[in-house]
């Protein structure tokens, strides 16, 4: 979670697997958009000697779609390169790191950017270096300083930034996974009951751990369809839907002599792909997984039936007995899903929520939908529309919203009354929650791009 992990092929390839996708008007400049997809889950601060690092076989790209048809019309691509410096030492550096082009780095990554538009492709930059992974006071004594040097601004007044951040997304896991026996509900559980007598204390499973980010700000204008003038909210013009994925050539040939490195020939093929967070992991059955991780948003309308009858939603009354009785009948009913199915696959249309919409059209598709129209928030709410901040998840996805606790009130009916004027929402849905909040993540979030806080380093943080 929000996608760690969550297929059986991608566990086994981490530098492609895709964790976090996010998307929103940036409030330190209102005329572009920040783009952020993280990579390399749960990462050890002290995992050397051989840190973390991008993928120089993968490619890594976040697609826009701006005409609703589930397919990139606009896509921004990144391709790693690694550069030994010394090899006759096992060590990553061998004194203190001070800049990006210190002597004492020995195992440094640099990338290109280039953005793609129907059949025109543009190379926006190149050679551009990664900072390294926060090792220790010893070894990268200013750790946000080398960072800054490794924001780059680029032509058309566009920003980038790729390495190692501070993992921002927070969950329980350990309560997830274990029958989703969530803590502060725990004596309400139907396992919990004869095991607790009270709600427990939360654990942010994800604190105090890395990932590797790949973060670009643009113009607006990027990304939208032309027209006359800036679209107001209302427009469909304004909403664009978002999308990451990293992919891989089908063969490799193995080195022949120590001194070469593996090749890779054949078609791309996608491993791994992003939109809204937990759709994977959640909604889709763990045999699809991979099926899933390999296709074009185009094609999720496969995919909606386990959004329209989520078995999470059938479990939670079974797993929390009298808890959800309003959400057991609608389960009963056999209804579909309309408010996933919109919120999720299509975009939430004009008319359902006072002075929003995101919808994207008829095509059904996995893609996080941001209107660009709707200016950041003065005082964000974390629980984004729910909570009545217009500028928050679904609309879009910003660094610290609790998709979490979102999600998990959506499918338990938070939503369903948008759709049906009839349907009363248990009044456990408004205090469902894993427990967790952006309050549990020890490195802050930044206030500025690239927004995730200042990775952990494994000489502070060595059990982690």
């Amino acid at each position: 979670m929000s996608s760690h992990r969550e297929a059986p092929q991608i566990c086994t390839d981490p530098v492609a697997d895709s964790t976090d996708v996010y998307a929103f008007v940036s409030p330190d400049n209102r005329n572009t958009v920040t783009l952020i997809a993280n990579y390399v889950p749960l990462q050890l601060p002290s995992g050397g000697p051989n840190f973390y690092e991008f993928g120089n076989d993968v490619l890594y790209e976040i697609h826009i779609d701006n005409d609703g048809d589930g397919r990139a019309d606009v896509t921004y691509q990144f391709r790693f390169d690694t550069k030994i410096t010394n090899k006759n030492t096992f060590l990553y550096n061998t004194g203190p790191i001070t800049s990006l082009t210190d002597r004492n780095w020995n195992r440094r990554q640099v990338y290109s950017v280039t953005r793609v538009a129907g059949r025109r492709s543009q190379r926006l930059a190149s050679g551009l270096a990664c900072p390294p992974c926060n090792i220790g006071p010893a070894s990268t004594p200013n750790y946000r300083s080398l960072a800054n040097q490794a924001i780059y601004n680029l032509q058309g007044g566009r920003k980038v930034f790729c390495g190692q951040r501070a993992e921002g997304f927070y969950v329980d896991l350990g309560a997830a996974f274990d029958l989703a026996d969530l803590r502060p509900f725990r004596q309400l559980h139907a396992f919990g009951m004869k095991i607790f007598d009270g709600p427990g204390k939360p654990v942010n499973a994800t604190d105090r751990l890395n990932v590797h980010t790949i973060a670009i700000q643009v113009p607006i204008t990027d990304l939208i369809r032309s027209g006359n003038g800036k679209p107001k909210a209302d427009d469909p013009r304004a909403v664009i839907g978002v999308w990451t994925s990293a992919s891989r050539r089908r063969v490799r040939f193995s080195r022949l002599r120590e001194n070469e490195d593996n090749t890779w020939a054949g078609p791309i093929w996608q491993v791994s792909r992003l939109g809204n967070p937990l759709f994977n992991e959640v909604i889709v059955p763990m045999a699809r997984k991979d099926e899933w991780n390999s296709q074009r948003p185009s094609g999720d309308k496969e995919f909606a039936k386990y959004v329209a009858n989520p078995e999470l939603a059938n479990l939670l009354p079974v797993l929390f007995p009298g808890v959800f009785p309003n959400l057991a009948k609608l389960n009963a009913s056999k209804k579909p899903r309309a408010d996933l199915l919109a919120v999720l696959l299509t975009g939430i249309p004009s008319g359902l929520i006072p002075g929003f919409q995101n919808y994207t059209g008829k095509t059904q598709a996995d893609m996080l939908r941001l209107n660009t129209a709707i200016p950041p928030s003065a005082k964000p709410n974390p629980l984004g529309l729910l909570g009545g901040d217009l500028a928050g998840f679904p609309n879009g996805r910003r660094v610290a919203d609790d998709v979490v606790a979102i999600e998990l009130k959506a499918i338990a009916g938070a939503t369903y009354a948008l759709v049906d004027k009839d349907f009363t929402p248990d009044d456990a849905v408004q205090v469902l929650d894993d427990g967790v909040s952006a309050d549990d993540v020890s490195s802050p979030y930044l206030n500025r791009f690239p927004y995730l806080g200042t990775p952990y380093d494994g000489y502070s943080n060595p059990s982690s």
